[in-house]
């Protein structure tokens, strides 16, 4: 590896990067010596009933883009009705539906990972389950959930869980498992019991995996809700989306990505710190 690049100079290269993309958006939507694009007729009547209904643009450029931004953000959080409520109560709903199915999800898996990392009996019993269920998406627990649970909102819950669960608990198990022989052997000449191994030993030497399969959970319980709340509707950033591209709002649709993705960085970044504060040295 060669020497750090220095912080500025990256930042630089990222400004650039950005400048030449929103420069090339704005020339892809700009239309070509005053002619139009050949586009399907029907699609086409469709874009233009709801322009005239003043929902929808053909293609919005990066500044039509900022500014309507700049309108979502000077009241995110109004309520004029169940269907339409500002941009921070939608990421407010789904990142409280995250937080619950992934909170659920530390319960269980971490524990459980604990007590597979520490008895391979136990990890060969329930290994072919967890490799028969782990490859399921997610999303294909949905319609089971609706129909038994009843509820939307409880069912994209469990959705969050189902998917949160497995990376924590592979990845709590093969940090339990793979703490070095030679500090379990200081606990024992010690005469610590189990419970003071697990917890002064075991636990500091696998946080940092525990972390990383936590931070890989969130990132796939961020993805999911959005498209489990398109599947559900109510309210959420998923849902929003969906209902913009119902009204043919493409300014909207582009800024619910950006946002989505902006939260996204901020889940990993602050799990990304987590990680860090546990790692150590050998």
């Amino acid at each position: 590896m060669g020497r750090p690049v220095p912080g500025w100079k990256s930042a630089l290269l990222s400004l650039v990067l950005l400048a030449l993309f929103l420069g090339a958006w704005e020339l892809a939507v700009r239309p070509a010596g005053g002619g139009t694009a050949v586009v399907d007729p029907e699609y086409a009547a469709l874009l233009g009933q709801a322009a005239q209904q003043g929902n929808a643009t053909p293609m919005p450029g990066p500044g039509e883009v900022a500014r309507r931004l700049w309108e979502l953000l000077r009241d995110p959080f109004y309520v004029r009705g169940s269907n339409d409520q500002g941009i921070g109560i939608q990421l407010a709903h789904s990142i409280g539906r995250v937080a619950m199915g992934f909170g659920l999800a530390c319960l269980v898996a971490i524990p459980l990972g604990f007590l597979i990392g520490m008895s391979p009996l136990l990890y060969g019993a329930l290994n072919p389950f967890i490799q028969v269920l782990r490859p399921v998406s997610p999303l294909a627990w949905m319609p089971l959930a609706l129909y038994s649970i009843k509820d939307s909102s409880i069912s994209a819950i469990f959705v969050i869980f189902i998917c949160s669960i497995w990376p924590m608990l592979l990845n709590t198990a093969f940090g339990v498992a793979g703490v070095r022989k030679e500090w379990l052997n200081v606990a024992r000449t010690l005469e610590a019991g189990g419970w003071r191994t697990a917890i002064r030993v075991i636990l500091p030497a696998a946080a940092p995996t525990i972390l990383t399969g936590m931070r890989i959970s969130l990132g796939i319980a961020w993805l999911v809700i959005v498209a489990a709340e398109m599947l559900v509707g109510g309210t959420g950033i998923g849902y929003w989306l969906w209902n913009q591209w119902n009204n043919l709002s493409i300014a909207d649709i582009i800024i619910a990505i950006l946002l989505i993705g902006v939260v996204g960085l901020v889940l990993d970044r602050l799990l990304g710190i987590a990680a860090r504060a546990v790692s150590y040295a050998e």
